[in-house]
């Protein structure tokens, strides 16, 4: 089948380097011409845990190719997948102006019928500003499909090459076809395409985001009261996540989500509720939570020091949103460093992945490390803001020599209380009691 990918952000390269890797003919298009350039050279512009390999192959046997014609993209193509950027507007709801305008401009290109897929995350009604979009310019037949992406970063190609389920919401027989046909090869162990309106489609995943996130947000909370009455997030996790109407995921307390998807998303279907005159009360809770305990950790620390900050340094570990990705949007680490540099504090930081990135958005305003222990020289504490595998396991021996004092503050939760204790480490977590050495 030949394919169109409209944009080539996240989700739109994931999507058309494993729709050619299952032998599909995939165009992609984007108006950057420098990153074309790049891709059409074989450089991927995103880090994406397995991704690389199959990007290469493809585009070696000729399966995945880039452009910035749109013209030339959607010509032979049965499919258009839209992964166009829904930035947050002032208001918390999703732009669509990018959407809206490739829609325009598909109005004018479309020659014989074609299936355009909604990829993107819209709000609900999106379908329906599409079809109306290309319809004004548009003399032949043509479906809009809504397709939710469920990918999350750092395992997204697994994600994408084995879902747990396919959403399609089409009411158009003939689309519904196409995309059974398309998605054939990704469901052959049984897992399954359902199919429903376009809008309970574009709902269902404004709602698995949002719940997740709620997930994440009420752990926090739990993690905050265990501090309160002497309990231990850990036990508590187990304790509920052997339930299985509950489940083990999204179940560990830290420092609040981030990301590209759940702070968008929840701000985005609060917004939709608002516009429908509902107060969708638990979701304000939730991005209120949230935005707190990003910055719970600077707490412990001014509280460890008695208040005053200025002239200390700390060192970072990790600045990704999470780990196996280089995103760094809404990030807590960011809202952490902002506030400590406005306290006066020198800030050194090392992630695998996300330096550039930082880098780009901070410039000098911090230090960066080359491995995990150069950002430790003469710090006065170490912040564990993203729980990468290498962090898991350090040289707790190597760490006490190169700081000032073995003081760490752990938004990740990623060692055992006992053995820090052993270590002489002082040490703060989420959920559990403090180790004071």
């Amino acid at each position: 089948m030949k394919i169109a990918v409209v944009g080539t952000g996240y989700v739109g390269l994931v999507t058309g380097t494993c729709f050619a890797e299952t032998g599909n003919q995939v165009v992609c298009v984007d108006i950057d011409a420098d990153k074309v350039s790049r891709m059409q050279r074989g450089e991927i512009p995103i880090y994406e845990p397995h991704l690389d390999s199959i990007f290469e192959r493809n585009i070696s046997q000729g399966r995945l190719t880039f452009t910035t014609d749109l013209a030339v993209g959607v010509s032979d193509a049965s499919i258009v997948f839209l992964a166009l950027p829904t930035p947050p507007g002032e208001d918390g709801s999703a732009d669509l102006q990018y959407i809206l305008r490739v829609a325009d401009q598909l109005g004018h290109l479309l020659k014989d019928y074609k299936v355009i897929v909604n990829k993107s995350t819209v709000p609900v009604g999106t379908a329906e500003k599409v079809r109306v979009a290309i319809a004004k310019n548009c003399t032949c037949e043509f479906d809009v499909v809504s397709n939710p992406e469920f990918l999350r970063e750092g395992f997204a190609v697994d994600d994408f090459m084995k879902p747990d389920r396919v959403v399609v919401g089409t009411t158009s027989q003939r689309a519904r076809d196409l995309m059974s046909e398309l998605y054939g090869p990704f469901i052959r162990q049984g897992n399954p395409i359902y199919f429903m309106d376009e809008r309970s489609s574009e709902l269902t995943k404004y709602a698995a985001n949002a719940f997740l996130a709620m997930k994440i947000t009420f752990m926090n909370e739990m993690g905050n009261l265990c501090e309160k009455v002497g309990a231990n997030i850990d036990a508590v996790r187990i304790g509920i996540g052997s339930d299985e109407r509950i489940g083990k995921r999204f179940l560990f307390a830290g420092i609040g989500y981030g990301g590209s998807c759940f702070p968008k998303d929840v701000q985005a279907l609060s917004k939709i509720a608002e516009d429908s005159h509902y107060e969708f009360r638990i979701l304000d809770s939730v991005m209120a939570v949230n935005e707190k305990q990003k910055l719970i950790l600077i707490d412990k620390v001014r509280k460890h020091f008695g208040g005053s900050l200025k002239g200390k340094k700390a060192a970072f570990w990790g600045l990704a949103f999470k780990p196996d990705t280089d995103d760094i949007r809404e990030a807590p680490s960011l809202y952490m460093i902002d506030e400590l540099l406005q306290e006066g504090v020198s800030i050194s930081a090392y992630d695998p992945e996300a330096m550039n990135n930082v880098r780009k958005l901070k410039g000098d305003a911090i230090s960066y490390g080359t491995d995990a222990y150069s950002v430790l020289d003469g710090a006065d504490f170490l912040i564990i803001a993203t729980e990468w595998s290498v962090f898991r396991t350090p040289e707790f021996e190597r760490m006490t020599t190169a700081m000032k004092q073995p003081l760490i503050f752990d938004g990740r939760n990623l060692y055992d209380l006992q053995r820090m204790k052993e270590k002489g480490f002082t040490y703060y977590s989420i959920g559990r009691e403090a180790v004071i050495s």
